[in-house]
């Protein structure tokens, strides 16, 4: 509706100022209309000058110079001590005049508004006193209709002329609204071209960005739905294909334990990938369980290597740990996780026969902890995606079939949730060191 309109808004608020503007200015001029000293001294002025010309004008013509001065509202009256009093002036506010020993003009009366009556005295009774009128009433309304015209003439002009600048501020708040109605409903390619150099293309630049990161979101969203899809067809395929196998006897029965262990290890796999996601899910939201301890990670590591013994037993796997005692602030069950996950990939492709170290480093303002291998290393192209969810699925390190592409991904984001960092270095043939770095305010050497 117009009356919820921006430009409404912005017209109304131009009116109401002016309206605001006028009522101050009208106030603060009767104030300075009533007082005394507004025009006392320039209607003395006046009956001085009157005085002066009468003085030189012939006395037969001083009739027709007190017309002229009356069209003017300045009405003058010649009379003497004992005359009746003209003006509405009293004997008491007359008294002065007669009473005065020079010709200098006296303010007799005032009446409402800008009307003053002064007298001007005879000097030794040559001559009749003089008493001057000035009513400047009807020059006040005058100038009262010329201020009222001018101020209706501002505010009907000034509206129509904020009514149409409006226009530049509401225009650009139109193609925004637009916009996110477009994107809205999906359209995430939508942009807005402009050229201003102002707040308003400041506003639409970042709209541009926005749109930008989420249509790359989309996209991860899109890809992601696709390989987690991939991921899981893949094991209900198998199993589908064995199960219907075995039930029409296509496989022999001295056989079936085999395809049976293959469709056990692909619920395996199952389980592992819905597991997966479900912590992703609880570790991206607000809510999942987060609960610092003080322990220490020495300790949790000799652990960790100790239950995954039987992997790197059977690959005959060399395992190296250089700890020193050490205390970090975080939750247990979550960096468990994540020394269990790093241990395993570096277990998963190291060949038979190789060396895997766990070591810590110690810094002034931090700890590092090194899981290396010196395995089948990650190709150069292939390490700035590793983290990103289900990228091992599909390229990184090679295939196994065991991987499911989201461990690191959930290494790194139970990392970012402690504020450390991690990194990696690789040389495809030469193995892989993946560092954990604390800082010290969450570590503590002991």
């Amino acid at each position: 509706m117009l009356k919820k309109s921006l430009r409404a808004q912005i017209v109304s608020i131009f009116i109401v100022i002016v309206l605001i503007s006028v009522f101050i200015s009208f106030f603060i001029g009767t104030l300075l209309s009533q007082r005394e000293v507004a025009i006392d001294q320039p209607v003395l002025n006046i009956a001085r000058d009157v005085s002066s010309l009468l003085d030189l004008t012939e006395p037969d013509r001083r009739e027709q110079v007190a017309a002229i001065l009356s069209r003017y509202n300045v009405h003058i009256e010649s009379i003497q001590e004992g005359d009746q009093l003209p003006f509405s002036l009293t004997e008491e506010e007359a008294a002065p005049l007669f009473a005065s020993e020079d010709q200098e003009p006296l303010l007799l009366s005032r009446g409402e508004g800008p009307v003053a009556i002064i007298g001007v005295p005879s000097l030794g009774n040559e001559q009749d006193s003089l008493l001057v009128k000035v009513d400047f009433t009807g020059f006040l309304h005058i100038m009262q209709r010329i201020l009222i015209g001018g101020l209706s003439s501002v505010i009907i002009i000034g509206s129509l002329l904020i009514l149409l600048a409006s226009r530049y501020i509401v225009g650009p708040v139109k193609k925004l609204t637009n916009a996110a109605k477009e994107v809205a409903k999906g359209n995430l390619s939508f942009r807005l071209h402009h050229k201003k150099k102002n707040e308003f293309g400041d506003l639409m630049d970042s709209f541009n960005q926005m749109a930008v990161e989420l249509q790359k979101i989309d996209k991860m969203r899109d890809d992601f739905v696709t390989s987690v899809s991939h991921e899981i067809q893949s094991p209900i395929t198998s199993i589908r294909g064995f199960t219907r196998a075995i039930r029409d006897g296509v496989i022999p029965v001295e056989s079936q334990k085999e395809y049976l262990d293959i469709i056990y290890q692909e619920t395996l796999r199952l389980s592992k990938l819905s597991d997966h996601l479900l912590r992703l899910a609880s570790l991206d939201s607000d809510h999942h369980p987060f609960h610092p301890v003080d322990y220490p990670l020495d300790e949790q590591l000799r652990r960790i290597v100790l239950v995954s013994e039987p992997l790197w037993m059977e690959k005959n796997l060399d395992v190296e740990l250089d700890l020193f005692p050490c205390s970090v602030t975080a939750d247990r069950d979550l960096f468990e996780q994540v020394w269990q996950n790093l241990l395993t990939n570096a277990i998963k492709f190291s060949n038979e026969n190789n060396q895997i170290i766990v070591q810590m480093e110690r810094s002034e303002q931090e700890v590092l902890v090194h899981i290396k291998d010196n395995g089948k290393g990650i190709l150069k192209e292939d390490l700035p995606y590793i983290f990103d969810r289900l990228y091992m699925a599909d390229q990184a390190r090679g295939r196994s079939g065991e991987g499911n592409g989201l461990g690191l991904s959930i290494v790194k984001k139970i990392i970012e949730l402690h504020n450390c960092k991690i990194d990696v270095t690789s040389a495809e043939g030469k193995g892989t060191c993946m560092t954990v770095t604390i800082p010290v305010k969450t570590a503590s050497l002991n």
